[in-house]
C-alpha cells in the first residue's frame, strides 16, 4: 500500500498532535510493509505569515494531488481583527469546498476510563457510542449572499441546501446506520421555524426508504442539545447540517471528557480530509499541553477511509483505550491528584500510544 498524505499541521497546537499522528501512521507502514509520503504544506495563520493568504495555491495544488490529507488545526487570536474572509479559518472553509467532501464523521465515545472526568454521571454516559454525520459544504457557512455593512451596521448570512446537497450525505449516514449494531439515525433540524429544516426533513424520509432496516427519529436542534447531555446511550448516528453539527459534535466532548479525544473524518470529495475536532488552543501551543488523541484517532480513520486497512485502524483504537486504562493522562483530561493516575505531555502520550501499538502490530503477525 502506498498512501501520498498532505501533510497540513497548520497552527497553534496543530503541528505538536498531527507529529504524534505521524509517528502512529509511520509504525503502522513499517510493520505492514506500506509506504507513507508526506509533503508538508502552509494553511491558516502559518501561511498567512509566510504568503500573505491562508490557503496558498501551492497547498491546494499539492493536497488535490495526495491520497489523503492529515490537517492539525487553524487559528490564531492575532489575526482576529481581520475580516472573515482573510482569517486563517477562510483556509479551511475553502480547502473543504475545493476539496469537495460533504460528509463529515465525527465519532464520540464514552470511555469507561474517563468516566470521572466527564461532569456527567457514569450512568448517563455509561455505553454511549454515537457517530455525527454533519453535513460540511451548504448551510450558513458556504451560503450567498453574506456581507458585514460597517456604515448601516448591519450583517446577514444566507443559509441555502438543495434537495441533492441533503440527499447525498444522508444516504452516506444510512448506509453507515445499516451495518452499526443499533441501525438508528436520529436527524437534527429546527423544522418548526426553517424551511431549510423541512426540505431536510423531507428528504432524509424519503432516503429512509431505501433502508428499511434502519429506524429513523427526527429531534429539533435545541432539544437534541439536552438529550445529548440526559441520554447520550440513545443515539446511534446524528445526521445534521452544518452548523448544527458543528455545534453539537463539539458538544459531545462533554461525553468523551475533552474536545482533544474526538477525531474526524470529511469523505465524497476528490480527497478524503481528516482533522481533530479541536482548534488550535493557541494558549496552551509549544507547552507540551495538548492531547494527542484526538489526532492519533483521526491517523486510524485514515488508515479506515483512504487505506482500506480496517484491522490496523481498530488496532489503533483498542491501543488508545489501554493506556488510558493504565491511567495516563494529559493535562485535559487529568482529574487532580486521583490514585492510578499519571500525567503526561503530548510527546509522552503519543509516545506511549506509539509503542503501545507496536507491540500489539508485532503480536498480530505472530
Amino acid at each position: 500500500m502506498h498512501l501520498k498524505i498532505a501533510l497540513l499541521a497548520g497552527d497553534g497546537i496543530g503541528p505538536e498532535v498531527t507529529q504524534e499522528a505521524v509517528n502512529v501512521l509511520n509504525v503502522v507502514a513499517e510493520s505492514g510493509g506500506h509506504t507513507f509520503t508526506y509533503t508538508p504544506l502552509l494553511i491558516g495563520g502559518a501561511a498567512i505569515d509566510a504568503h500573505g493568504t491562508p490557503l496558498p495555491d501551492e497547498t491546494l495544488k499539492q493536497t488535490l494531488a495526495s491520497d489523503a490529507a492529515l490537517l492539525g488545526a487553524v487559528g490564531d487570536n492575532k489575526f482576529n481583527k481581520l475580516p472573515p474572509s482573510e482569517r486563517p479559518e477562510a483556509g479551511l472553509l475553502k480547502i473543504r469546498s475545493e476539496l469537495g467532501g460533504f460528509a463529515n464523521l465525527r465519532p464520540a465515545v464514552a470511555y469507561k476510563a474517563l468516566a470521572d472526568n466527564s461532569p456527567l454521571r457514569p450512568e448517563i454516559t455509561d455505553g454511549a457510542d454515537i457517530l455525527f454525520v454533519r453535513e460540511l459544504l451548504g448551510g450558513l457557512y458556504f451560503g450567498q449572499p453574506r456581507a458585514w455593512d460597517k456604515t448601516t451596521a448591519r450583517a446577514h448570512n444566507t443559509m441555502v441546501y438543495t434537495q441533492g446537497e441533503v440527499e447525498r450525505v444522508a444516504r452516506i449516514a444510512f448506509e453507515i446506520a445499516s451495518k452499526r449494531p443499533k441501525k438508528k439515525i436520529t436527524s437534527v433540524d429546527k423544522a418548526n421555524v426553517l424551511e431549510c429544516s423541512q426540505l431536510w426533513r423531507a428528504v432524509v424520509d424519503e432516503v429512509a426508504k431505501d433502508f428499511p432496516t434502519v429506524s429513523v427519529e427526527h429531534q429539533l436542534v435545541d432539544s437534541m442539545a439536552i438529550h445529548l447531555m440526559t441520554r447520550p446511550r440513545d443515539f446511534d448516528v446524528v445526521l445534521t447540517e452544518n452548523l448544527f453539527g458543528d455545534i453539537l459534535s463539539d458538544e459531545s466532548g462533554v461525553i468523551t471528557g475533552s474536545l482533544g479525544m474526538l477525531p474526524s473524518a470529511t469523505l465524497g470529495g476528490k480527497v478524503n480530509l481528516y482533522e481533530p475536532v479541536h482548534g488550535s488552543a493557541p494558549d496552551i501551543a509549544g507547552q507540551g499541553k495538548a492531547n494527542p488523541i484526538g489526532a492519533i484517532l483521526t491517523a486510524a480513520m485514515v488508515l479506515r477511509f483512504s487505506a482500506g486497512l480496517e484491522r490496523e485502524a481498530k488496532l489503533i483504537e483498542s491501543c488508545v483505550v489501554d493506556i488510558l486504562e493504565a491511567g495516563y493522562r494529559t493535562s485535559d483530561i487529568a482529574r487532580g491528584n486521583i490514585a492510578g493516575q499519571t500525567k503526561v505531555s503530548t510527546t509522552e502520550m503519543g509516545q506511549l500510544i506509539t509503542d503501545k501499538v507496536e507491540v500489539a502490530l508485532g503480536a498480530a503477525q505472530l
